[in-house]
């Protein structure tokens, strides 16, 4: 059996730890010169030194949203230490750990691009990838596919009315990097999910004021910073500086900064796949991750609102035993009954096509149903609760909540420290 894994990131990591544990072959493929998938900073925007793309969502300052004894993985947690919310070097320290006692460094083919995948006869797969530096385009052969390449490649750029007339910066925040450039600047953030909020904080550091432009009734309950203002959504753009707002209110700016999000985006997917993405609704795709038509290929990471490096791992503790034979799949048409039922079940409650992979409350569901077809470990509900108890606290209390300490007793249990 020979498997490959597209992206060198958390997802990928767990992939290769139990493919490699499994016996199989395994090639990861990394499209830098190191692991650690979002969690590596890079100046770069665009495009790299070789000409390819830069799909980097990382900026300077950032900490972790959620505590690290929610991040870790169930054989391998985040070394202990006082404090729960850690730098993005602190995370990308803890991968590459993960990797050193894993001995997976060895699997990874760094600075290669996977430019196609596409099946061939015998339930295999022709994956074609290029290494950046020598330019050489490689094909090879495997027998299972995984996707690991993360969610923050392609960004959302929602059309805003008169946006033509702007005369300032409108950026996405896929291209922030640091706060510096806004310093004395009027600055719009659009977009009230946790890098909205978190990029509010630290552009309201250095900037004149700054504007926070959203729908959220969450994102109305905690305090900011003095020189943040919170708005509803935008109306238009009226002239070079001028934005209108949904109440009536105008204010001037220099920047808009865009957190609007990413769209799903598997640009190496010949058609020949089968796997289309309408609105981020990724299909077929039974339990979120397997491919209904070709089980082969599994996609590890996309539920969203998750326990994230957790998940990685169960996922793919689930796909590995459905290629060792431990675990016998259903028949297709049994895993796209399934799958319809599941979304009509979705849509019936309101969710749209973007929350179609959404957890948030249904998540313990989630996990709970996967351990038990593969017969393997669940998640412990410890990790649910308390990563549902961050989120609530990010919403509450945005200035401080990063200060918080956890420390968990068991599968159940977690107590609040005090701050020393």
């Amino acid at each position: 059996m020979r498997v490959a894994i597209i992206g060198a990131g958390a997802a990928g990591l767990a992939s290769a730890k139990h493919v490699a544990s499994n016996g199989f072959e395994c090639d990861v493929f990394e499209l830098r010169e190191q692991l650690g998938g979002t969690w590596v900073y890079t100046d770069d925007v665009g495009t790299d030194i070789y000409g390819y793309p830069v799909y980097s969502a990382m900026y300077k300052g950032l900490r972790t949203n959620l505590p690290k004894e929610v991040m870790g993985f169930p054989d391998f947690p985040i070394p202990d230490q006082n404090k729960s919310y850690l730098t993005q070097a602190e995370i990308l320290d803890f991968l590459n750990l993960y990797a050193n006692h894993f001995d997976l460094k060895k699997l990874i083919k760094f600075s290669t691009m996977v430019t196609d995948v596409r099946p061939v006869e015998e339930n295999q797969w022709r994956v074609t990838y290029i290494n950046k530096p020598t330019n050489e385009s490689v094909t090879r052969i495997y027998d299972a596919v995984m996707i690991c390449n993360g969610h923050y490649n392609d960004p959302v750029f929602p059309h805003i009315l008169g946006q033509e007339n702007f005369n300032g910066k409108l950026e996405h925040s896929h291209t922030f990097r640091s706060p510096e450039s806004y310093k004395g600047q009027r600055v719009l953030v659009v977009g009230a999910g946790p890098s909205g909020l978190d990029l509010t904080l630290q552009v309201s550091r250095v900037a004149k004021y700054v504007v926070l432009s959203h729908h959220s009734p969450e994102a109305n309950k905690t305090a900011y910073p003095e020189n943040v203002e919170k708005k509803p959504d935008i109306k238009r753009i009226v002239d070079s500086e001028l934005v209108e707002f949904v109440d009536g209110s105008c204010c001037g700016f220099d920047v808009v900064l865009l957190c609007t999000g990413y769209k799903y985006s598997f640009p190496f997917l010949h058609e020949s796949c089968g796997v289309t993405v309408d609105d981020n609704y990724i299909q077929p795709l039974y339990k979120h991750m397997i491919h209904i038509d070709k089980p082969t290929m599994c996609f590890i990471g996309i539920p969203f609102n998750v326990c994230a490096f957790q998940m990685f791992d169960l996922q793919a503790r689930y796909f590995c035993k459905s290629l060792n034979g431990s675990m016998r799949l259903p028949s297709s048409e049994e895993m796209r009954m399934h799958t319809k039922r599941e979304m009509q079940n979705r849509w019936a409650k309101g969710y749209s096509k973007r929350q179609a992979h959404m957890m948030g409350q249904y998540q313990e569901t989630y996990y709970n149903d996967l351990a038990a077809d593969a017969n393997t470990i669940p998640i412990a509900p410890v990790l649910v609760k308390l990563r549902d108890l961050s989120v609530k606290r990010l919403y509450d209390d945005l200035l401080n909540f990063r200060e918080d300490r956890y420390k968990i007793l068991d599968n159940e249990t977690y107590v609040k420290l005090k701050v020393q």
